[in-house]
Protein backbone atom coordinates (compact mmCIF):
# COMPACT_ATOMS: atom_id res chain seq x y z
CA UNK A 1 0.00 0.00 0.00
CA UNK A 2 2.53 2.52 0.36
CA UNK A 3 4.40 1.84 -2.55
CA UNK A 4 1.05 2.65 -4.54
CA UNK A 5 0.73 5.70 -2.30
CA UNK A 6 4.24 7.00 -3.09
CA UNK A 7 3.91 5.50 -7.16
CA UNK A 8 0.26 7.84 -6.51
CA UNK A 9 -1.81 5.02 -7.79
CA UNK A 10 -5.59 6.10 -7.19
CA UNK A 11 -7.06 2.82 -6.12
CA UNK A 12 -3.80 2.38 -3.06
CA UNK A 13 -4.75 6.06 -2.53
CA UNK A 14 -8.56 5.59 -2.37
CA UNK A 15 -7.67 1.76 0.19
CA UNK A 16 -5.30 3.70 2.10
CA UNK A 17 -7.75 5.91 2.99
CA UNK A 18 -10.75 3.37 3.45
CA UNK A 19 -8.06 1.49 6.29
CA UNK A 20 -7.73 4.77 7.65
CA UNK A 21 -11.24 6.17 7.73
CA UNK A 22 -12.58 2.71 9.09
CA UNK A 23 -9.90 2.38 11.56
CA UNK A 24 -9.10 -1.22 10.46
CA UNK A 25 -6.07 -3.11 11.41
CA UNK A 26 -2.90 -1.50 10.83
CA UNK A 27 -4.10 2.00 10.46
CA UNK A 28 -1.93 3.14 12.85
CA UNK A 29 1.41 1.46 11.79
CA UNK A 30 0.42 2.74 7.97
CA UNK A 31 -0.13 6.30 9.30
CA UNK A 32 3.19 6.34 11.35
CA UNK A 33 4.91 5.34 7.91
CA UNK A 34 3.46 7.94 6.54
CA UNK A 35 4.25 10.79 9.01
CA UNK A 36 8.09 11.37 7.85
CA UNK A 37 7.05 12.83 4.87
CA UNK A 38 3.78 15.51 5.98
CA UNK A 39 3.93 19.08 6.00
CA UNK A 40 4.08 19.54 2.01
CA UNK A 41 0.02 20.33 1.61
CA UNK A 42 -1.75 23.95 2.64
CA UNK A 43 -4.50 22.36 4.29
CA UNK A 44 -7.91 24.67 4.03
CA UNK A 45 -10.98 23.95 5.75
CA UNK A 46 -13.86 25.33 4.03
CA UNK A 47 -16.81 26.51 6.16
CA UNK A 48 -20.37 28.03 6.38
CA UNK A 49 -24.07 27.53 6.96
CA UNK A 50 -25.78 24.84 4.88
CA UNK A 51 -26.90 26.30 1.08
CA UNK A 52 -24.20 28.78 1.19
CA UNK A 53 -22.44 27.60 -1.78
CA UNK A 54 -19.38 25.67 -0.25
CA UNK A 55 -19.60 22.90 -2.92
CA UNK A 56 -19.65 25.35 -5.76
CA UNK A 57 -16.70 27.55 -4.28
CA UNK A 58 -15.18 24.28 -3.49
CA UNK A 59 -15.28 23.41 -7.20
CA UNK A 60 -14.73 26.30 -8.23
CA UNK A 61 -11.26 26.77 -6.05
CA UNK A 62 -10.24 23.33 -7.56
CA UNK A 63 -9.96 24.70 -11.11
CA UNK A 64 -8.54 27.59 -10.85
CA UNK A 65 -5.61 25.79 -8.58
CA UNK A 66 -5.65 23.24 -11.15
CA UNK A 67 -4.97 26.22 -13.73
CA UNK A 68 -2.02 26.85 -12.10
CA UNK A 69 -0.50 23.18 -11.88
CA UNK A 70 -1.23 22.12 -8.22
CA UNK A 71 -2.22 18.54 -7.59
CA UNK A 72 -5.93 19.28 -5.50
CA UNK A 73 -7.28 17.05 -3.38
CA UNK A 74 -10.83 17.48 -1.68
CA UNK A 75 -12.45 15.95 1.26
CA UNK A 76 -16.31 16.65 1.44
CA UNK A 77 -17.53 15.34 4.21
CA UNK A 78 -21.51 14.86 5.18
CA UNK A 79 -23.68 14.25 7.68
CA UNK A 80 -24.85 11.27 9.05
CA UNK A 81 -28.10 10.82 9.68
CA UNK A 82 -28.82 9.66 13.13
CA UNK A 83 -32.01 7.17 12.58
CA UNK A 84 -30.78 5.14 9.66
CA UNK A 85 -27.05 5.69 9.62
CA UNK A 86 -26.29 6.85 6.23
CA UNK A 87 -25.46 9.73 4.72
CA UNK A 88 -26.04 10.63 1.35
CA UNK A 89 -22.47 12.07 0.48
CA UNK A 90 -23.37 14.10 -2.77
CA UNK A 91 -21.01 16.71 -3.04
CA UNK A 92 -19.26 15.14 -5.89
CA UNK A 93 -21.89 15.35 -7.54
CA UNK A 94 -21.38 18.67 -7.49
CA UNK A 95 -17.94 18.92 -8.77
CA UNK A 96 -18.75 16.68 -11.76
CA UNK A 97 -16.67 19.46 -13.79
CA UNK A 98 -13.58 18.48 -11.89
CA UNK A 99 -14.22 14.70 -11.21
CA UNK A 100 -12.61 13.25 -14.02
CA UNK A 101 -9.48 15.48 -13.73
CA UNK A 102 -6.30 12.90 -13.12
CA UNK A 103 -4.94 15.93 -10.71
CA UNK A 104 -8.13 15.48 -8.25
CA UNK A 105 -8.68 13.36 -5.88
CA UNK A 106 -12.14 13.86 -4.28
CA UNK A 107 -13.16 11.86 -1.09
CA UNK A 108 -16.56 12.10 0.43
CA UNK A 109 -17.26 11.18 4.19
CA UNK A 110 -19.46 10.94 6.56
CA UNK A 111 -19.97 12.42 9.98
CA UNK A 112 -20.91 8.90 11.85
CA UNK A 113 -22.25 10.69 14.39
CA UNK A 114 -19.46 13.37 15.06
CA UNK A 115 -20.07 17.00 16.10
CA UNK A 116 -18.64 20.09 14.93
CA UNK A 117 -18.73 19.35 11.37
CA UNK A 118 -16.39 17.01 11.03
CA UNK A 119 -15.62 13.29 10.75
CA UNK A 120 -13.07 12.17 13.44
CA UNK A 121 -10.80 10.58 10.79
CA UNK A 122 -10.82 13.45 8.52
CA UNK A 123 -7.74 15.28 9.70
CA UNK A 124 -5.75 11.04 9.41
CA UNK A 125 -7.24 11.16 6.03
CA UNK A 126 -5.51 14.48 5.25
CA UNK A 127 -2.36 13.12 6.64
CA UNK A 128 -2.61 10.29 3.99
CA UNK A 129 -3.40 13.01 0.85
CA UNK A 130 -0.70 14.95 2.25
CA UNK A 131 1.98 12.23 2.00
CA UNK A 132 0.47 11.20 -1.53
CA UNK A 133 2.19 14.56 -2.56
CA UNK A 134 -1.12 16.87 -3.01
CA UNK A 135 -0.09 20.13 -2.49
CA UNK A 136 -3.36 21.94 -1.81
CA UNK A 137 -6.44 20.07 0.38
CA UNK A 138 -9.52 21.38 0.71
CA UNK A 139 -12.03 20.23 3.18
CA UNK A 140 -15.31 21.15 3.06
CA UNK A 141 -17.43 20.40 6.07
CA UNK A 142 -21.16 19.92 6.67
CA UNK A 143 -22.07 23.41 7.91
CA UNK A 144 -23.46 22.86 10.68
CA UNK A 145 -23.37 26.63 11.60
CA UNK A 146 -21.88 27.96 14.90
CA UNK A 147 -20.88 24.53 16.29
CA UNK A 148 -18.47 24.05 13.15
CA UNK A 149 -15.15 24.80 15.14
CA UNK A 150 -13.61 21.95 14.76
CA UNK A 151 -12.16 23.04 11.21
CA UNK A 152 -9.52 25.84 12.74
CA UNK A 153 -8.13 22.77 14.30
CA UNK A 154 -7.32 21.16 11.41
CA UNK A 155 -6.69 23.50 8.69
CA UNK A 156 -4.01 25.75 7.88
CA UNK A 157 -5.73 28.59 7.04
CA UNK A 158 -9.80 28.63 7.51
CA UNK A 159 -12.43 30.23 5.19
CA UNK A 160 -15.94 30.76 6.16
CA UNK A 161 -18.49 31.57 3.38
CA UNK A 162 -21.70 33.39 4.29
CA UNK A 163 -24.76 34.49 2.33
CA UNK A 164 -26.65 37.80 2.77
CA UNK A 165 -29.66 35.12 3.53
CA UNK A 166 -27.29 33.71 6.72
CA UNK A 167 -29.40 35.44 9.01
CA UNK A 168 -29.53 38.77 10.94
CA UNK A 169 -26.38 40.28 11.77
CA UNK A 170 -26.38 39.35 15.61
CA UNK A 171 -26.51 35.47 14.82
CA UNK A 172 -24.03 35.37 11.81
CA UNK A 173 -20.89 37.53 13.78
CA UNK A 174 -21.36 35.53 16.97
CA UNK A 175 -17.57 35.56 18.34
CA UNK A 176 -17.35 31.74 18.02
CA UNK A 177 -18.26 31.69 14.52
CA UNK A 178 -15.90 34.44 13.40
CA UNK A 179 -13.25 33.35 15.64
CA UNK A 180 -12.92 30.12 13.28
CA UNK A 181 -11.87 31.88 9.90
CA UNK A 182 -8.86 33.78 8.51
CA UNK A 183 -10.78 34.75 5.59
CA UNK A 184 -14.46 35.90 5.66
CA UNK A 185 -16.11 35.18 1.76
CA UNK A 186 -19.62 36.77 0.99
CA UNK A 187 -20.58 34.39 -1.45
CA UNK A 188 -23.63 35.38 -3.84
CA UNK A 189 -22.74 39.05 -3.53
CA UNK A 190 -25.51 40.15 -6.26
CA UNK A 191 -27.75 39.16 -3.92
CA UNK A 192 -29.54 41.83 -1.50
CA UNK A 193 -28.09 42.84 1.87
CA UNK A 194 -24.56 41.87 0.45
CA UNK A 195 -22.36 44.94 0.94
CA UNK A 196 -24.28 45.34 4.52
CA UNK A 197 -23.10 42.05 5.14
CA UNK A 198 -19.76 42.63 4.82
CA UNK A 199 -19.60 46.02 6.22
CA UNK A 200 -20.75 44.17 9.17
CA UNK A 201 -18.09 41.59 9.44
CA UNK A 202 -15.47 44.51 8.77
CA UNK A 203 -16.35 46.83 11.45
CA UNK A 204 -16.63 43.09 13.85
CA UNK A 205 -13.09 42.38 13.12
CA UNK A 206 -12.46 45.83 14.06
CA UNK A 207 -14.22 45.77 16.99
CA UNK A 208 -12.49 42.74 17.85
CA UNK A 209 -8.80 44.47 16.94
CA UNK A 210 -9.72 47.52 18.74
CA UNK A 211 -9.06 49.42 15.54
CA UNK A 212 -12.68 49.88 14.46
CA UNK A 213 -13.94 53.59 16.04
CA UNK A 214 -9.81 55.10 16.15
CA UNK A 215 -11.08 58.01 14.13
CA UNK A 216 -13.95 58.43 15.82
CA UNK A 217 -13.07 61.64 18.30
CA UNK A 218 -13.49 61.01 21.80
CA UNK A 219 -16.36 62.22 23.58
CA UNK A 220 -18.41 62.24 27.40
CA UNK A 221 -14.68 63.17 29.19
CA UNK A 222 -12.92 60.05 27.75
CA UNK A 223 -9.06 60.32 27.71
CA UNK A 224 -8.18 59.10 24.23
CA UNK A 225 -4.71 57.56 23.50
CA UNK A 226 -1.78 59.37 22.63
CA UNK A 227 0.17 59.29 19.77
CA UNK A 228 2.85 57.40 20.66
CA UNK A 229 0.59 55.14 22.07
CA UNK A 230 -1.55 54.90 18.82
CA UNK A 231 1.65 54.32 16.90
CA UNK A 232 2.50 51.47 18.85
CA UNK A 233 -0.87 49.92 18.60
CA UNK A 234 -0.63 50.69 15.15
CA UNK A 235 2.41 49.12 14.91
CA UNK A 236 1.38 45.58 17.02
CA UNK A 237 -1.72 45.34 14.39
CA UNK A 238 0.69 45.73 11.09
CA UNK A 239 2.46 42.65 12.18
CA UNK A 240 -0.44 40.62 12.67
CA UNK A 241 -2.85 38.77 9.81
CA UNK A 242 -5.33 41.32 8.12
CA UNK A 243 -8.48 39.03 7.90
CA UNK A 244 -10.20 40.01 4.12
CA UNK A 245 -13.72 40.12 3.50
CA UNK A 246 -14.02 39.31 0.11
CA UNK A 247 -17.15 38.84 -2.11
CA UNK A 248 -17.60 36.49 -4.86
CA UNK A 249 -20.94 34.83 -7.24
CA UNK A 250 -19.17 31.40 -6.95
CA UNK A 251 -21.90 29.75 -9.43
CA UNK A 252 -20.66 32.49 -11.93
CA UNK A 253 -17.17 32.10 -11.53
CA UNK A 254 -16.75 35.85 -10.12
CA UNK A 255 -14.64 36.92 -7.29
CA UNK A 256 -12.73 32.81 -7.21
CA UNK A 257 -9.18 34.89 -8.25
CA UNK A 258 -9.65 37.14 -5.22
CA UNK A 259 -9.92 34.63 -2.78
CA UNK A 260 -6.93 32.47 -4.16
CA UNK A 261 -4.88 35.50 -3.41
CA UNK A 262 -6.31 35.63 -0.28
CA UNK A 263 -5.74 32.16 0.53
CA UNK A 264 -1.95 32.08 -1.11
CA UNK A 265 -1.39 35.39 0.90
CA UNK A 266 -2.25 33.63 4.23
CA UNK A 267 -0.01 30.85 3.28
CA UNK A 268 3.40 33.41 2.90
CA UNK A 269 2.13 35.26 6.44
CA UNK A 270 2.00 31.95 8.26
CA UNK A 271 4.90 31.00 6.80
CA UNK A 272 6.98 34.24 7.26
CA UNK A 273 5.11 35.09 10.98
CA UNK A 274 6.04 31.52 12.43
CA UNK A 275 2.24 30.78 13.07
CA UNK A 276 2.70 28.04 10.45
CA UNK A 277 4.96 26.04 12.92
CA UNK A 278 3.20 27.18 15.83
CA UNK A 279 -0.16 25.78 14.63
CA UNK A 280 1.20 22.74 13.07
CA UNK A 281 3.24 21.58 16.34
CA UNK A 282 -0.24 21.90 18.42
CA UNK A 283 -1.93 20.34 16.04
CA UNK A 284 0.41 17.28 16.65
CA UNK A 285 0.40 17.45 20.10
CA UNK A 286 -3.77 17.24 20.17
CA UNK A 287 -3.17 14.61 17.48
CA UNK A 288 -0.87 12.41 20.53
CA UNK A 289 -3.81 12.98 22.91
CA UNK A 290 -6.38 12.18 20.65
CA UNK A 291 -4.29 8.89 19.52
CA UNK A 292 -3.61 8.29 23.73
CA UNK A 293 -7.73 8.72 24.61
CA UNK A 294 -8.91 6.71 21.33
CA UNK A 295 -6.36 3.53 22.80
CA UNK A 296 -7.50 4.38 26.60
CA UNK A 297 -11.18 3.89 25.79
CA UNK A 298 -10.55 1.06 23.62
CA UNK A 299 -8.59 -1.17 26.35
CA UNK A 300 -11.28 -0.04 28.60
CA UNK A 301 -14.25 -1.45 27.23
CA UNK A 302 -12.41 -4.11 25.19
CA UNK A 303 -9.80 -4.87 27.61
CA UNK A 304 -11.07 -4.83 31.18
CA UNK A 305 -14.44 -5.65 32.49
CA UNK A 306 -15.71 -2.08 32.95
CA UNK A 307 -18.76 -2.94 30.65
CA UNK A 308 -19.84 -5.71 32.95
CA UNK A 309 -19.56 -3.97 36.02
CA UNK A 310 -21.74 -1.73 34.76
CA UNK A 311 -24.38 -4.22 33.72
CA UNK A 312 -23.48 -6.27 37.40
CA UNK A 313 -25.15 -2.41 38.94
CA UNK A 314 -27.56 -1.96 37.03
CA UNK A 315 -30.60 -3.15 39.28
CA UNK A 316 -29.08 -0.85 42.06
CA UNK A 317 -28.78 2.27 39.70
CA UNK A 318 -32.35 1.73 38.70
CA UNK A 319 -33.45 1.27 42.03
CA UNK A 320 -31.46 4.41 42.70
CA UNK A 321 -29.49 2.63 45.63
CA UNK A 322 -26.34 3.93 44.03
CA UNK A 323 -25.69 6.48 41.01
CA UNK A 324 -23.73 6.46 38.21
CA UNK A 325 -21.18 8.68 39.36
CA UNK A 326 -20.65 5.97 42.35
CA UNK A 327 -20.09 2.86 39.73
CA UNK A 328 -17.83 5.29 37.15
CA UNK A 329 -15.68 6.04 40.50
CA UNK A 330 -15.61 2.82 41.39
CA UNK A 331 -14.66 0.63 37.73
CA UNK A 332 -11.94 4.09 38.12
CA UNK A 333 -10.49 3.41 41.21
CA UNK A 334 -10.22 -0.34 40.31
CA UNK A 335 -8.24 0.82 37.41
CA UNK A 336 -5.80 2.64 38.87
CA UNK A 337 -4.80 0.11 41.61
CA UNK A 338 -4.01 -2.11 38.71
CA UNK A 339 -7.29 -4.22 38.65
CA UNK A 340 -9.82 -5.00 35.88
CA UNK A 341 -13.03 -4.96 37.35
Amino acid sequence: MLDGLRARQPAALARAISVVENGRPGFEALLSALHPGLGRAHRIGITGPPGAGKSTLTERLVAAYRSQGHQVAVVAVDPTSPFSGGALLGDRIRMESIALDPGVFIRSMATRGSLGGLATSTREVCDVLDAAGFDRILVETVGVGQSELAVSRMADSSLLLLVPESGDGIQTLKSGVMEVADLFVVNKADRPGADKLRQEIEITLGIRRGNAFRHVPAHHGFKARTTAESEALAAESDAEWKHPVLATIAAKGEGIGEVIAALDAHRDWLAASGTMRERRRRRLEERTREVVDRALVRWVWDETGAGQAIRDRLDDLEAGRVSPYEVAGGILDGLKQGARP
